[in-house]
C-alpha cells in the first residue's frame, strides 16, 4: 500500500485498475481487449470501482459501514476531489470525461445494500429488479462510455447486464446455497416442487432444479437477444468487445445445460480453448438479429433511464482522454493532495486502513 504522499501517474493508476480487472473477471478482461484503447481504459476503470465496491461490501467486516464509506467516496469523486486511491482518481476522470450520471452508481450501491440485508426474491420480476441494480447499471454505464445517448440503445444495454446477472446466478446456485444465500426466486422454486429453505439447507440437483434453471436461463436468453439489436447500434469499433462479452457470458448458460443443469456438484466453466473459439467467431460475419431495438424498456430498467439527464449539454458528444502522464494532470494531482492534507484525521486513517 502506498503512503498518502507518494506521487503516482495516470499510467500507474490505470495499471492498478487493469490488475483488478485481470484477477476479477477473465471473461471481461478478454472482451476488453477488443475495445478501442481509450474506451478500454475507461471500461477498466469503471470495472475496477465496481470490483472494489463489491469486495468491500461482500468481504468486509461491516458491510453497512462499507456502503457509507463508498457513498462518501462517490461524493468526493463527483466533487472532483477523489480520495488518494488509484481507482478513485481514475473514476473521477471518467465521470468528468463522460458526464456519467451519479444515479447509476447510486443504484449499483443500492443493489449491494440489498445483499447486505440478505434480501430474498419472491418472483422472477423481483430478481430482475436486483439484476437491474447490480448489472443493468453497468450495461448502461458502459454504453455511456461509448458515447451512446439515445434511450433505446441504453435500454438494450441494461437488458444485456440483467441477462449476464441471471446467468451468473444460475451458475452460482450451489456456491450461494453453501454460503446460506438464495437468489433463485422462491415462488419459482415452489412452483416446481422445491421448498426454498430446505433447498438452502441441503442443495441438490435434479429434474425440479433443472426446470427452475431452464426458466431463468430462458429469461436471460430473451434479454440477450434483445441486447443484440442494441449492440449493432454501438460505434463500430466497440461492437467486437461487447459481442465478445455477450457471447462469453451466454456460454456459461450453455455449459450449465451441457452439464445436466447441475450447479451444485460442479461449476460451469468456459475453457480457454472454448473462449478462443467464441472470440474467433466474432470475425465470421454478422448474425441474424431480431428487430428489438424499439421494444419498450423492461420494467426493472426504467428507473435507470430516468437517471439519464435530458439536457442539451449531456447530449453533446464526449471524447475520453488517455490515461497518460501530462503536466496538467500532475498539477491537478498536487491540488487534490493539498486538499487531502486538510481533511480530517478520520478520513486520513481510513486511507491507511488498506481497503484497496
Amino acid at each position: 500500500m502506498r503512503s498518502d504522499h507518494q506521487i503516482t501517474t495516470p499510467h500507474t493508476d490505470m495499471r492498478e485498475c487493469q490488475r483488478l480487472l485481470y484477477h476479477g473477471s477473465r471473461s471481461f478482461h478478454i472482451a476488453s481487449r477488443f475495445l478501442p484503447p481509450k474506451l478500454r481504459e475507461s471500461a477498466c476503470g469503471l470495472y475496477a470501482f465496481c470490483r472494489i465496491a463489491d469486495d468491500l461490501v461482500d468481504l468486509g467486516e461491516d458491510p453497512k459501514q462499507a456502503l457509507t464509506e463508498l457513498h462518501r467516496r462517490l461524493d468526493l469523486i463527483y466533487a472532483g476531489t477523489p480520495q488518494n486511491h488509484s481507482v478513485d482518481r481514475v473514476l473521477s476522470q471518467i465521470v468528468t470525461d463522460h458526464q456519467l450520471p451519479r444515479g447509476l452508481l447510486d443504484a449499483l450501491l443500492e443493489g449491494f445494500d440489498w445483499d447486505t440485508a440478505e434480501r430474498s426474491y419472491e418472483t422472477v420480476d423481483d430478481l430482475c429488479d436486483y439484476g437491474a441494480r447490480v448489472a443493468g447499471t453497468v450495461g448502461v454505464m458502459m454504453a455511456i462510455l461509448m458515447g451512446v445517448k439515445d434511450h433505446a440503445t441504453l435500454a438494450r444495454a441494461a437488458d444485456l447486464g440483467v441477462a449476464m446477472q441471471l446467468t451468473n446466478i444460475c451458475r452460482d446456485v450451489g456456491e450461494d446455497a453453501r454460503a446460506g444465500r438464495l437468489y433463485l426466486p422462491r415462488q419459482l422454486l415452489r412452483d416446481h416442487g422445491i421448498d426454498p429453505d430446505a433447498f438452502v439447507a441441503n442443495p441438490s440437483p435434479g429434474p425440479k432444479l433443472t426446470a427452475v434453471l431452464q426458466h431463468l436461463l430462458g429469461v436471460a436468453d430473451r434479454r440477450y437477444q434483445q441486447a443484440d439489436s442494441g449492440i449493432e447500434k454501438l460505434p463500430k469499433t466497440c461492437r467486437p468487445g461487447i459481442r465478445a462479452a455477450r457471447r462469453l457470458y451466454a456460454e456459461i448458460g450453455h455449459k450449465l445445460a451441457a452439464g445436466g443443469y447441475d450447479p451444485i456438484t460442479t461449476r460451469a466453466i468456459v475453457t480457454r480453448r472454448r473462449k478462443v473459439r467464441i472470440v474467433a467467431g466474432l470475425f465470421r460475419g454478422s448474425e441474424q438479429l431480431s428487430d428489438d431495438l424499439s421494444a419498450p424498456c423492461a420494467r426493472e430498467n426504467q428507473f435507470l433511464l430516468a437517471a439519464i439527464p435530458h439536457t442539451e449539454e449531456w447530449q453533446r458528444p464526449t471524447q475520453p482522454r488517455r490515461f497518460s502522464p501530462s503536466a496538467s494532470w500532475m498539477l491537478d494531482l498536487f491540488m487534490v493532495m493539498g486538499q487531502r492534507d486538510q481533511m480530517t484525521t478520520e478520513h486520513q486513517s481510513t486511507d491507511h486502513n488498506g481497503r484497496i
